[in-house]
């Protein structure tokens, strides 16, 4: 800081008026080079890292990319369209079969007459979930009574039937292809985790009696695997229940899924419960809150915070487990593209593959979805730490 010196000798500090000349900036920030430089050749072992990489990536992803993109077949009506000729030797992925069947991909054998009310679902879906995971979106609080109040019981109307104002019903043994994932996934997670929060209490509770039936549903579900929750869910539950009220079968399905997510879910939640320090809930208690408010306002929002990784991981999970309903005869998305692959007018050497990779696609699609959305709360509540 400058400085004048007054009569007497001593010197005074003044407030500086004119601005200092610019620094150039530091030599790390300094060009994409020296970003490579500094992350990815840093030391031997960093090089020889980032060569093999680069090698795998050069080795997988050119001939991926000839055969999905610049070998592929887009148009046609048949199986002559993805068939070798001697003026093409080399075919591609058969796009044109996924065109043909993409409708039966997304509503299985849906009524085509009423597929409109399946489009309606999704929008409705699409709309609740942009409401309720956009952090900065007004009245979220509506968000969620529309999400987990009015969506379901509109849900219900529109993709099963609601003849007094002229929705035919739709049995669910019509439902099929992406419509049927979707709805057991949101189910699945949506269900899990209030469920998967109690039973984590109820562990964690001093009342033996709650304990032990926590610890008993947690460890039973969670020991054997998820095939036989559903053949349990499937052959079982019409059993506790009369013969005029007995389920059907995508009903029991959902009813299976939902127990084994929420035994997973609770552990998980209580992974995050212990990680909280006793003096929150001592300062809940400090504070005149309840049971029931301090947990509310002081130690779920923390934990649930801490464990956000592992409650996405729990819910990609999920979702790919929906494969397995395919189980108990239920039409879901891949069951779809199995039946369709069998069709012989496409049956050609490259339409199981171009099938299974369009399956692949669109299980990334949602599954990296969540996973970026999840690591945008993260990093939002990190800086919300920081501050």
């Amino acid at each position: 800081m400058p400085q004048e010196t007054r009569p007497n000798g001593t010197a005074a500090a003044y407030v500086r008026t004119t601005p200092p000349a610019p620094v150039a900036p530091p030599m790390a920030g300094l060009g994409p080079l020296r970003w490579i430089r500094d992350n990815l050749f840093s030391s031997v072992s960093n090089s020889l890292l980032t060569v093999l990489v680069i090698a795998l990536i050069a080795w997988v992803i050119p001939p991926l990319i000839q055969f999905l993109v610049i070998d592929a077949v887009w148009s046609g009506t048949d199986r002559e369209a993805c068939l070798a000729t001697p003026a093409r030797p080399e075919v591609g992925a058969c796009w044109a079969f996924v065109r043909e069947w993409f409708s039966f991909f997304i509503y299985g054998p849906y009524p085509v007459a009423q597929r409109w009310r399946v489009d309606v679902f999704f929008a409705l879906l699409a709309f609740g979930i942009g409401w309720l995971l956009w952090l900065d979106a007004p009245r979220r609080d509506l968000g969620a009574l529309f999400f987990f109040v009015i969506l379901p019981v509109v849900s219900v109307a529109l993709l099963r039937g609601f003849p007094p104002i002229g929705l035919p019903v739709v049995e669910t043994a019509l439902w099929g292809g992406l419509l049927v994932t979707l709805v057991v996934a949101a189910v699945g997670i949506v269900v899990s985790l209030p469920i998967g929060i109690l039973l984590a209490l109820g562990r964690r509770s001093d009342m033996p009696a709650v304990r032990l039936i926590s610890v008993l549903f947690i460890e039973l579900v969670r020991g054997v695997p998820l095939i036989t929750v559903l053949f349990m869910a499937s052959v079982m539950l019409p059993l506790f229940v009369p013969p005029a009220w007995s389920p059907d079968k995508l009903v029991r399905a959902l009813v299976g899924i939902a127990l084994f997510s929420s035994a997973y879910m609770a552990e998980v939640v209580r992974a995050g419960l212990q990680s909280i320090a006793k003096g929150q809930y001592e300062a809940a208690d400090a504070l005149g809150l309840g049971y029931w408010t301090g947990l509310r306002f002081v130690v779920l929002p923390q934990a649930l915070k801490v464990t956000i990784p592992n409650i996405v991981n729990s819910a990609i999970a999920l979702f790919k487990d929906t494969t397995l309903v395919f189980i108990v005869g239920i039409f879901d998305f891949l069951r779809t593209i199995e039946i369709a692959r069998g069709d012989p007018v496409w049956a050609t050497p490259v339409t199981s593959v171009t099938g299974y990779a369009f399956a692949a696609m669109v299980y990334f699609v949602i599954c990296h979805s969540m996973s970026r959305y999840a690591s945008g709360v993260e990093r939002r509540l990190g800086a919300g730490d920081r501050r």
